[in-house]
């Protein structure tokens, strides 16, 4: 576990791309900010990968930043574990979680968001979305929300589909052949993560 105490208005910004293992914890003093992003679209081996990210706020106006995006494939397995702690109030923190499944690929995103009942003024927000391409792949989500204080803004919810088939036949009905269509929906999917960790684009998706 790599364990890190954030001092006073100190920033810490890292992505992990095709990392075996990632296993942080983050104590945020006043002020501080984090933004972590974990790509994986690439497991190799091992093909059963987890990470975890856990974040205390414990000092007032801190911002936490979590963004998680994985294309698995074959048999990959991957399990995303964020912890995030709101000990003192004034605080925020986002964090968006996106799988595409394909093959025989098994997903998994457990979730555990608290906000203390000194955390008052926070906001907080969790969002799971998958998009699973086979019949044979699986997602799993747990997510959890415990809220101890009044004056909060907090919200978390998860969401597991298939690619749209209206908007596959409205691309190829427009020349678009099948397959290229299908690698323009999942690209369209993952856009939002990599525009928020300024990464222009990953190698390995549909093709």
């Amino acid at each position: 576990m790599d364990t890190r105490v954030l001092h006073k208005g100190e920033v810490f910004e890292r992505v992990f791309v095709n990392e075996p293992e990632v296993d942080l914890h983050i104590v945020q003093e006043a002020g501080s900010r984090v933004k972590i992003g974990i790509v994986s679209n690439d497991l190799k081996q091992p093909q059963t990968t987890s990470n975890k990210i856990t974040v205390e706020q414990a000092g007032e106006g801190c911002e936490t930043e979590i963004y998680v995006l994985a294309f698995l494939r074959g048999d990959e397995q991957l399990t995303t574990e964020t912890h995030v702690k709101h000990a003192v109030g004034g605080g925020k923190s986002n964090q968006l979680i996106k799988y595409v499944l394909d093959d025989n690929a098994r997903g998994y995103f457990i979730g555990d968001l608290k906000i203390a009942p000194d955390a008052q003024k926070t906001e907080a927000h969790q969002t799971n979305k998958n998009l699973v391409l086979s019949e044979t792949a699986q997602m799993r989500t747990r997510s959890q929300l415990e809220i101890y204080a009044d004056d909060v803004q907090a919200t978390h919810g998860a969401s597991t589909g298939q690619l749209d088939e209206a908007a596959l036949f409205y691309m190829q009905q427009r020349g678009i052949g099948k397959q290229k269509a299908r690698q323009l929906l999942v690209n369209a999917f993952m856009q939002e993560i990599l525009d928020l960790l300024s990464i222009d684009s990953v190698d390995g998706v549909i093709q």
